[in-house]
């Protein structure tokens, strides 16, 4: 076993959670301006001047862009190059994301399914999320880090199609859902596909979508060709910033892809709201941290 100091992966955890509450990453804070210059009603266009407007004061504050701190949801890439004990790797996420909530402070979002009796830790019973994976000829440890707000969480639709209902078929499920979430998710952020795989997996792969960097397409011509028409067709809605009209009512569209049995075709949204968030970490076995997003 190897001697590293995985109190380092404890405040990697507290330090990403802060940031990806206060620090909105570069990619998106160019997708609201590229909006603003772009949006022709002007409703719409102070609609996303707040927003900017927003994003500069929790920059001169170091304050929350959001007061929705969300769950706490870390993406974990484990590197085959060093003895990473994963166990220990969750223990201590997991206390990076109490620490964050009792020292920055903030709310703390988690609470008991049924007694809604909340700890203010923003942690509990399977929580924080993991997405666990592994990288072959990596000796860092990669943690991306994307709170999830209840807003846009609850607007998280799957359906299991089968083969005969066709592509088209899922395609109308995206625009459907997010035709009727309107105005809850906070748009326009990203919304992420998940097609393929199974029942579970599917939303997983919706999840992973939200957290690519706005318009990042996906490496399948057919897939990114997917993407730009359901993006066309998202913003021909009218929805518009906080569903209050307007041209922009996504910032993008990322699908995620797997391949799946023979009688299905699953499909999953999850839309992440206009501040979309996430913090990124590479923890080295030498103690050193690279912060990202």
């Amino acid at each position: 076993m190897s001697d590293f100091d995985y109190t380092l992966v404890e405040e990697t955890g507290k330090q990403l959670y802060v940031r990806a509450l206060c620090d909105l990453p570069p990619d998106v804070r160019r997708a609201l301006a590229h909006a603003y210059e772009k949006e022709s009603q002007p409703g719409a266009k102070e609609i996303f001047k707040t927003m900017l407007k927003n994003v500069d004061v929790a920059d001169g504050k170091k304050t929350l862009i959001c007061q929705d701190t969300g769950l706490p949801i870390y993406m974990v890439k484990i590197g085959s190059g060093f003895n990473w004990d994963g166990a220990e790797v969750k223990e201590r996420l997991t206390e990076g994301a109490v620490r964050a909530t009792r020292e920055y402070p903030f709310r703390g979002s988690s609470t008991h399914f049924l007694t809604r009796v909340n700890p203010q830790t923003s942690v509990g019973e399977r929580l924080p999320v993991f997405y666990f994976d592994f990288v072959k000829d990596a000796d860092c440890l990669e943690i991306l880090m994307v709170p999830k707000g209840s807003g846009s969480e609850n607007m998280s639709k799957m359906k299991m199609f089968i083969p005969a209902d066709g592509i088209n078929a899922l395609k109308k499920f995206v625009l459907d859902t997010v035709i009727e979430s309107g105005a809850n998710p906070c748009p326009p952020g990203i919304i992420g596909v998940g097609m393929g795989g199974t029942s579970d997996l599917v939303t997983r792969l919706a999840k992973e979508a939200i957290a690519r960097p706005v318009g990042q397409r996906n490496p399948d011509p057919d897939v990114a060709e997917m993407e730009i028409e359901l993006e066309d067709a998202i913003n021909a809605t009218g929805i518009g910033p906080m569903g209050l009209g307007g041209d922009i009512t996504t910032l993008a569209v990322h699908i995620e892809t797997a391949h799946t049995h023979i009688t299905l075709n699953p499909v999953a949204v999850n839309t992440q709201c206009w501040p979309a968030r996430r913090a990124r970490a590479k923890v080295y076995p030498d103690g050193s941290v690279e912060y990202g997003y």
